[in-house]
């Protein structure tokens, strides 16, 4: 046996023992100093900052009042947690007065470690409540009284309002909504950085309002200025024309001015407003935006102009009672890119590469005379020919056309809409063009980061990165599907599939917590989740995998996040859509003959050259229909309902058993002889002991005949994960590096930057797939994204203790790599997990976050054979055996660490 050594060391060692622990990183419902929030329990966060190892908050302290300077005075605090022996440091629900409408807390927080050290008291954060009742809202809803709905091309409204202030102003604060888009100007300045406010919810039951900070753009004249635009709610959407949601776009503004000398003031719509249109044409989300700038109206936003020919606005009578604050990180620009060719194809098109199949818009610099329009037109990629492809756009028009004022170099952006694309044709452009005429807008809900990964293999490394670019382009304040054809939907199965490599790339606690709302309001009585949320396909669902999102994601973001809050507020739609099932199936715990989408996209294909396979759909709804009842018994239990725990929980292995003896044999072979029945099967835990290994055999067997993936939507995500789960390592590496179609890598070796909803989108020959559905950019097949975290690069959740409070590091080399190097910014700060190999040696380096414990399981080691530098005597060693592999693992406190050693058995860069 060979001779090898583990070192162990503590980086940053030359510290001070007891270096200080800094309570940083304060959060209110996953925002930093939030206003205009509706939560009046809300839930503050925050992270130890030490270089020492091994350190645990024991006890914390809340001080809230409603100054900073109060909150050193416990006479004046709004309220104290006193000193509270425990370790949270998330997700702590405030335990304070019931907040009124626009109030502000301040709030501090220190920790006592377990070396018996009190920490100072953080800086102070806040957060400031919204308006929390519908009588609190003052304003009217106003509209453009001479606005034809039953036109195609509706021109946007303009209102404004002229008001003065005469004191000193202590603080100002806008709320404001729209049926349709809105934006907000104050004496001719953007209110935010916000782009298609008010957000797309199913606006007939929940319409987000926003909160803005405005005291510095308020002077002693003032004007109010708003462009509406017809947007989500009355544009063009689906396959089901304009105006679903209604006919008529309207503004709803109330700004409230606190002044010093302690007296406030409102300013609010109503018919005291003028209205009036103006240069935007027309503006819709599918087919883009007409911009006439001989229209424009200088200073319309500014006090003083002359609205003489504005008309007065008309009030609307619409509810307030549906008004909610936003849930979600709003959309913003998010980054720029600047166009790497600028071509002319073989037909003669004038065309800019912009390098990167992005989601938002171009802005365009150019001159010429009035009159002049300048068409830009958008598309994923070039045809065969190497000419501008929009056939697979279908009905989307996706073209924004800008008519010159004449008056030197003119500047043009789209207000209300966006495109999906990589290349961009400039028509009608009289000069000679320029690459440097224009410049890409990158746009999405504003997520903050989380997760990174690369490895020693570039094309998986631009894998990643199309991963990443499909969440930013499809997660637009709802996960759509594609961002460029006429759809643009939020299909449930595709966030479902993808929801745990969404949340290794971002922090989308706040992104789903918003959308999840949207599904347990658009659930049908009888329970059935739509296909699409918001519902805009009129109740249509029920389908297996699709529906299921009201149970896997709330359960997910759970395990990530450790927010029982959301199963709290999800509860009664997951029970109902459980409820459903149990209705459909009957006694025999089997859900058959309902439609169902199956295994959606699978390879199929019956091309003798690239043979596929079809999962049998009676097999998915079932499988999922036992996994959804087992995630809401542990959600019951979780919740202290413990009837309802033992109801579901005996109700799923029900299922499982009717599931055995439905679809398996007794050698463990299932009637649907398929690589997504098997990962199913497996994956959802639904087989005796005793045929696991049989099934995991027969999974290994069909993929080795095949060479290659034969799943869908259903089937893609779970494969790896179940091989290696199952000590078919070398087949899942083998999966991922091939570059032949069907496969992860095939569209790389295209030149995709973003993820295919098909496999064969662009197929071998170069010709495309059918155009009725060939999205370039769907990030579906993504999910792969979650393994190459957790597997390769060896950050896992432990689900006993949920949101990254205790979780696994354990790395697999494979697949040829050399190096991964994987981060995860959890709740309680960064987690690292990088390995390398040089020569025979394996050197892998770890960060746990304080207040956090990690297993650390380090592949290819024996325990007898392993010394440990003494800092670490704390921590427990012992030898692991998994999949015939032998290990070593590590109970470790936090703090940075390296390992490094030779590798013995059979964990290596060659497996």
């Amino acid at each position: 046996m060979k001779v090898f050594i583990v070192i162990v060391l503590l980086i940053g060692f030359n510290l001070p023992i007891f270096a200080e622990t800094q309570i940083k990183e304060l959060v209110c419902e996953y925002q930093k100093n939030p206003i205009g929030i509706d939560v009046v329990k809300p839930r503050l966060s925050w992270q130890l900052i030490t270089d020492a190892q091994n350190v645990k908050q024991t006890a914390y302290e809340i001080r809230v009042a409603s100054t900073v300077e109060n909150l050193k005075s416990k006479s004046k605090q709004l309220w104290n947690s006193g000193k509270l022996e425990s370790d949270q440091s998330v997700n702590v629900v405030y335990g304070g007065p019931e907040p009124e409408s626009m109030q502000r807390f301040f709030w501090q927080v220190r920790a006592w470690d377990n070396k018996g050290k009190v920490s100072k008291w953080s800086e102070p954060a806040f957060w400031e409540m919204g308006l929390l009742k519908p009588s609190d809202w003052k304003a009217s809803w106003i509209t453009d009284p001479t606005d034809n709905p039953d036109i195609d091309e509706r021109p946007s409204p303009y209102f404004r309002k002229e008001f003065t202030t005469t004191k000193k102003v202590k603080s100002a604060r806008v709320y404001v909504t729209s049926l349709g888009l809105y934006q907000l100007l104050i004496n001719g300045e953007k209110v935010s950085t916000d782009l298609f406010t008010p957000g797309w919810t199913s606006y007939n039951k929940r319409l987000q309002y926003q909160t803005y900070d405005v005291t510095d753009l308020l002077q002693s004249q003032n004007t109010i200025g708003a462009i509406l635009g017809d947007g989500w709610y009355r544009g063009y959407i689906a396959w089901r024309g304009n105006n679903f949601f209604g006919n008529q776009i309207v503004l709803l503004c109330q700004l409230r001015i606190e002044y010093k000398d302690g007296t406030s003031e409102i300013v609010k719509s109503d018919d005291s407003w003028k209205v009036s249109t103006g240069p935007i044409v027309s503006s819709d989300i599918y087919n883009g935006e007409t911009y006439n700038a001989s229209l424009e109206m200088p200073g319309w936003a500014n006090y003083g102009y002359n609205d003489t020919k504005w008309q007065q606005t008309a009030v609307l009578e619409h509810t307030k009672e549906t008004l909610i604050a936003p849930q979600g990180e709003l959309v913003t620009i998010c980054n720029e890119i600047i166009p790497q060719k600028l071509i002319t194809t073989p037909k003669g098109e004038i065309v800019f590469d912009m390098g990167q199949n992005m989601v938002g818009w171009v802005q365009l610099k150019a001159e010429g005379a009035k009159g002049d329009t300048i068409t830009l037109k958008f598309a994923e990629v070039l045809d065969t020919d190497g000419n501008f492809y929009t056939a697979n756009l279908r009905a989307a028009k996706a073209t924004d056309k800008f008519i010159l004022k004449g008056e030197g170099e003119e500047i043009f952006e789209p207000h209300f809409s966006f495109h999906g694309f990589r290349y961009v044709q400039l028509i009608g452009y009289k000069k000679e063009p320029e690459l440097g005429m224009i410049k890409g807008k990158v746009i999405h809900s504003d997520m903050k980061p989380s997760g990174s990964f690369s490895c020693s293999n570039p094309l998986i490394n631009q894998l990643q990165h199309n991963i990443q670019w499909g969440q930013k382009g499809n997660f637009l304040d709802v996960p759509t599907d594609c961002p460029q054809r006429d759809e643009r939907l939020g299909w449930t199965g595709d966030a479902q599939v993808f929801s745990m490599t969404a949340a290794f790339n971002y922090n989308v606690a706040s992104f789903f917590t918003k959308w999840m709302g949207d599904v347990a309001a658009d659930q049908l009585p009888l329970g059935v989740v739509p296909h699409v949320i918001p519902d805009v396909l009129n109740g249509e669902g029920g389908s297996t995998a699709w529906s299921d999102v009201s149970t896997i994601i709330p359960w997910n973001m759970y395990l990530v996040y450790g927010d029982k809050r959301i199963l709290e507020q999800q509860y009664a739609s997951m029970t109902a859509w459980v409820d459903y099932m149990n209705k459909m199936a009957g006694d025999d715990n089997l859900w058959t003959e309902n439609w169902h989408y199956g295994d959606w996209l699978a390879f199929a294909t019956t091309n003798s050259d690239y043979p596929g396979a079809t999962t049998e759909k009676d097999l998915i709804a079932t499988a999922y229909y036992s996994y959804s009842s087992g995630i809401l018994a542990k959600t019951a239990r979780i919740l202290g309902m413990d009837a309802d725990a033992a109801k579901y929980q005996k109700l799923s292995d029900d299922i499982k058993s009717a599931f055995v003896k439905e679809y398996v044999t007794e050698n463990g072979r299932l009637v649907s002889h398929t690589q997504t029945a098997y990962c199913l099967a497996l994956a959802f835990n639904l087989l005796p002991k005793d045929l696991i290994p049989k099934a995991a055999a027969y999974l290994a067997q069909d993929v080795k005949k095949f060479g290659h993936l034969t799943t869908g939507f259903v089937g893609t995500p779970l494969l790896c994960k179940t091989l290696s789960d199952h000590g078919y390592t070398d087949l899942a590496f083998m999966l991922l590096n091939r570059k032949e179609y069907p496969s992860w890598l095939y569209p790389v070796t295209q030149g995709a930057t973003t993820i295919w909803e098909r496999w064969d989108g662009q197929k071998p020959d170069g010709t495309f797939q059918d155009v009725g559905m060939n999205s370039f950019n769907h990030y579906a097949y993504g999910a792969i994204g979650e393994w190459m975290y957790s597997y390769i690069g060896g950050i896992s959740l432990d689900p006993e203790n949920p949101g990254y409070k205790h979780f696994v590091l354990s790395p697999h080399p494979g697949g040829g790599l050399t190096n991964a190097n994987t981060e995860f910014i959890s709740m309680y700060g960064k987690i690292k997990s990088t390995w390398r190999i040089e020569g025979s040696d394996f050197i892998y380096e770890i960060s746990i976050p304080a207040n956090t414990t990690a297993r650390v399981i380090l592949p290819g080691a024996s325990g007898d054979e392993i010394n440990i530098r003494s800092m670490l005597t704390d921590n427990k060693v012992e030898t692991e055996m998994k999949n015939n592999i032998k290990g070593v693992t590590l109970n470790m406190g936090s703090g940075a660490y390296e390992f490094r050693y030779e590798l013995v058995g059979d964990d290596s860069a060659d497996q």
